[in-house]
């Protein structure tokens, strides 16, 4: 059933516990234990972000509640949203994300702030929760297909490893995943994603660089399809990712954004961790 996602409480739930190990260690007595747990590769690509990333101390707190659009209130007072993690904007999927974050509810947690507090107060937070069985929040919701692994609106892709969690979910089908990945193409979808995050994928087929932006376009000239636009200093960060001209035209890429609608459906790329090169995998499966 489109929207459909996995039941949490089997393979979400152990996908989520694997989720954890690449997070933390469970709840070991000294605080340093904990710190030397954490992925190498995420600690190395922390370290090369900005504030956005900056991870704090951490602390002990519990769930009192989930708020709208997964909003974590803590028992401290306290609320928060999970980094590197979308939620979802269909009503379905979002039911089962707050049921299976409910699921929660009261126990320990262990949890860690990312950079400053947003726009509404709230602080950017890894959560690791249980002690027999620790089960790393973002990551949980991710394997189940109940969110994306996204920035949203940090800097940065803090743990670049929970985006290998969505492989699962999409090539199931589950949740967000349930109608595949939106193919470049495919205008009719495109439009009805219009002013919505979406995640598409097609063969870039020429590369338009301009003083100001760079474009993408993955139709040929008088087609209607998806073009994306990058700005100029996207366009060097993802030169210090190895990604150019050169190396993108011709290439079958996975690209995240918000969908605008002009003369055709256009996503504005955002950073280099919104564009994955995908040749290795089997792209928009059907």
């Amino acid at each position: 059933m489109p929207g459909q996602a996995q039941d949490p409480a089997s393979g979400g739930r152990g996908a989520a516990c694997l989720a954890a190990s690449a997070f933390l260690h469970p709840f070991p007595a000294l605080l340093a234990a904990l710190i030397g747990a954490i992925l190498p590769q995420d600690r190395a690509a922390a370290a090369g972000m900005g504030a956005s990333c900056r991870a704090g101390e951490f602390r002990e707190d519990s769930l009192a509640g989930i708020g709208v659009r997964g909003e974590l209130i803590l028992s401290s007072g306290r609320r928060a949203v999970l980094s590197d993690l979308r939620w979802s904007d269909e009503p379905m999927i979002e039911a089962q994300a707050r049921s299976w974050l409910e699921s929660f509810r009261g126990a320990p947690l262990l949890l860690r702030e990312r950079g400053p507090e947003d726009r509404w107060g709230r602080r950017r937070i890894d959560a690791l929760v249980g002690e027999a069985e620790p089960v790393d929040l973002a990551g949980g919701l991710i394997a189940a297909g109940l969110a994306y692994a996204d920035a949203g609106e940090a800097d940065s892709l803090c743990r670049s490893a929970l985006r290998g969690l969505e492989e699962a979910p999409r090539a199931a089908r589950r949740g967000v995943w349930a109608e595949g990945t939106i193919a470049a193409t495919d205008v009719a979808r495109l439009a009805r994603r219009s002013g919505r995050f979406a995640v598409v994928e097609g063969r870039i087929l020429a590369i338009g660089e301009r003083p100001a932006r760079t474009y993408l376009d993955f139709v040929r000239r008088g087609e209607q399809g998806l073009t994306v636009t990058v700005q100029k200093r996207t366009w060097r960060s993802l030169a210090e990712h190895g990604l150019s001209a050169a190396t993108l035209r011709g290439r079958l890429v996975r690209i995240r954004g918000m969908v605008e609608t002009g003369r055709g459906p256009v996503i504005d790329l955002v950073g280099a961790e919104d564009i994955e090169v995908v040749e290795g995998e089997r792209a928009l499966r059907r």
